[in-house]
């Protein structure tokens, strides 16, 4: 009988680690993609478009209005003699041309209103309720209409013995009113038009930032005993106060450059010309492009101030609820 030796198990390979070359004195070194020249320039390629779209669109176009601001063009002839501050001088001393950024004030506040509802609603809306799906897109549909539409659907809304009229009379109200007939009734009338449209933009804002807070934090007030006044004023709050700002500084900017719905609805008669309808009605109604440039500058100085302003009262300062 003979017995066969079995085979030794074969030695494990032994991993050698990769022998480097070493590169003699004065020899060439290899470049990586880190130390390529292309590197360095890779992203201004990526923001050659949207910056020869941003500088042609907008700062050109800016340069362009404050240069027509300091001349006597009507927007026709090619004549434009210089006169210095005087379209600025004639603005600040004719108070039929200032007088308009009083009515900024009726969609100021009507651009608080739409802050307080919407973030009432996103508050609401954020925890557990029934049809919640439903009632955001009811809020959030608004917005997605055209402002034109919106004009002409309001105009009808609320000319005499139209829809608004109709309905009061229904519930015994007296609907024989001139909504849009006085400045006070139709500045109210317009700017609850405003609230009804962009409602819905803020509490898509809010909803979303109150989403973003950590549901741990929900849970741990719960478990503390806290209401849902206490999770509000000390949770919900302070985690959208960066979204809170920027609503604010939307809010004023819009109520002062309101144009399209009052346009649309009044035109700007009965005293409802905004201060943007006036620099439209005087650049291409009355040929004067250089006063209403110069209304134009001094708008955007004004909405710029007031940003300053309000982000130096309110800094946004990170938000660390945990």
């Amino acid at each position: 009988m003979t017995v066969t030796p079995s085979k030794a198990p074969p030695a494990p390979k032994r991993h050698t680690a990769p022998v480097r070359r070493r590169t003699r004195p004065g020899s060439p070194r290899a470049t990586s993609w880190r130390d390529h020249p292309l590197r360095r320039i890779t992203p201004w390629l990526f923001l050659l478009a949207p910056l020869t779209l941003l500088i042609t669109f907008t700062y050109v176009p800016v340069a362009g209005m404050v240069s027509y601001s300091f001349t006597d063009w009507d927007g026709v002839s090619p004549d434009r003699d210089f006169i210095g501050l005087e379209n600025y001088v004639r603005l600040f001393t004719r108070p039929e041309l200032f007088r308009v950024f009083f009515v900024s004030f009726y969609y100021l506040a009507a651009s608080a209103a739409q802050i307080v509802l919407a973030l009432y609603f996103a508050t609401v809306l954020s925890f557990d309720l029934r049809f919640r799906n439903l009632f955001k897109g009811i809020l959030f549909f608004p917005y997605l209409i055209n402002g034109v539409a919106i004009g002409f659907v309001f105009l009808y809304f609320f000319q005499d013995g139209g829809t608004l009229d109709s309905l009061l009379s229904l519930v015994g109200a007296d609907g024989d009113h001139a909504w849009l007939g006085t400045p006070e009734a139709a500045n109210t009338s317009l700017a609850g038009v405003s609230v009804w449209r962009y409602t819905g933009l803020n509490f898509v804002l809010f909803l979303g930032a109150i989403q973003s807070i950590p549901g741990e934090l929900y849970e741990a007030a719960q478990l503390d005993g806290a209401s849902r006044w206490q999770q509000f004023r000390h949770i919900i709050a302070p985690g959208i106060r960066p979204v809170l700002s920027l609503s604010v500084i939307l809010a004023v900017s819009g109520s002062l450059a309101v144009f399209e719905i009052p346009y649309i609805m009044t035109g700007g008669s009965t005293g409802t010309s905004t201060f943007v309808i006036q620099t439209v009605k005087l650049a291409f109604q009355f040929n004067k492009t250089g006063l209403a440039s110069a209304c134009a500058v001094v708008l955007l100085l004004i909405i710029l101030l007031v940003t300053w302003i309000q982000r130096r009262l309110v800094p946004d300062d990170k938000v660390d609820l945990v």
